[in-house]
């Protein structure tokens, strides 16, 4: 290949937050962006990972700007200087590291894609973050609000959505630290969004349709682009995907992130599951599995899988032309 055949290829550099969810979902999406004939050139693995959040979201905001900086430099030197790859043309950042892609984006002159993991709900709840502020709803003002009903407040004003609570919203919001790391992490992440080229969300648009249309018209060239698991058989049982296609239905327990949104369309969106509460006990799972197995809404959700069987060829037909057979 010479030299100016390399440099006219395209070169995308895909970044994802360090956390397990994010890296594997980025994988799958190079994996397209590579059948597309945009070269890969992944690292040795790396077993120095962690999975604590709130230092994760620090060390982000802190440490990496000036790296990726320096990794995008070399890339372009090296196109430059042995014309065995192209230089840089785009980056493809994980949603929620803008506070420091964008800005390089910006210094390299490239466009950049955000790849949000997380259901276009959960991207819209955790939008909402800098008016949850502003309206004075968070952070909450002492922990009393956990558990006294004040996560029961509606918040009316989403665009795309409807009878959304304060506790359907991602998790972070709960918090009573004004100083929270992770909670402005995201608020500062998300809200840098409409700086983007363009975004892509891991959902597919019969899904989250009112959502996604609201989102489209609040941000720049907004694409949905899943399912992107690359063999239906490998989608674990418990994966919210998997469970829509094979109408199976679910007892939701949401404990961290974006569970919450994911619980509320789930048990009260599709109506294909119904939710334990935080405070769990044995003899209540008992219960929601005998009513979801012979109760009465067990048998509306019944009715309902009928929907999931007649939509899977769908999904099937557009898993097909995402990632067909080489």
């Amino acid at each position: 290949m010479d030299s100016t055949e390399v440099a006219t290829k395209p070169h995308a550099v895909c970044i994802p937050f360090p956390a397990q969810s994010h890296i594997k979902a980025m994988l799958k999406f190079a994996k397209l962006l590579h059948h597309r004939a945009i070269p890969d050139s992944l690292p040795d693995s790396n077993e120095d990972t962690t999975q604590d959040v709130t230092l994760l979201c620090e060390s982000v905001r802190k440490n990496f700007l000036a790296p990726f900086l320096t990794l995008l430099a070399k890339l372009n030197n090296d196109a430059i200087e042995t014309s065995s790859n192209p230089p840089v043309t785009c980056i493809v950042s994980d949603g929620f590291l803008t506070t420091f892609t964008i800005t390089a984006a910006e210094e390299i002159g490239a466009p950049i894609v955000l790849f949000y993991t997380v259901a276009a709900c959960s991207f819209m709840g955790c939008k909402q973050f800098c008016a949850v502020v502003e309206k004075g709803l968070a952070p909450l003002k002492d922990e009393s609000c956990l558990t006294n009903g004040y996560l029961d407040t509606v918040i009316d004003w989403i665009p795309g959505m409807r009878d959304i609570r304060l506790r359907d919203l991602p998790t972070f919001v709960k918090t009573t630290n004004p100083d929270d790391i992770v909670f402005n992490f995201i608020m500062e992440a998300t809200d840098r969004a409409h700086e983007a080229s363009a975004i892509v969300i891991h959902t597919f648009h019969a899904l989250k349709t009112d959502v996604l249309d609201a989102l489209s018209f609040m941000l720049p060239h907004v694409y949905s682009i899943g399912p992107l698991q690359l063999h239906l058989n490998e989608i674990p049982e418990h994966h919210l995907k998997m469970s829509l296609t094979a109408g199976v239905p679910m007892l939701c327990w949401p404990f961290f992130a974006d569970q919450q949104m994911d619980c509320r369309y789930t048990c009260h969106e599709w109506g294909i599951g119904m939710e334990i509460s935080n405070d769990v006990k044995r003899d209540e799972v008992e219960k929601l599995v005998k009513e979801l197995m012979e109760g009465a809404k067990g048998k509306k959700i019944k009715k309902i899988r009928s929907w999931s069987g007649r939509n899977f060829q769908k999904k099937l037909q557009v898993r097909l032309v995402l990632h067909p057979r080489t």
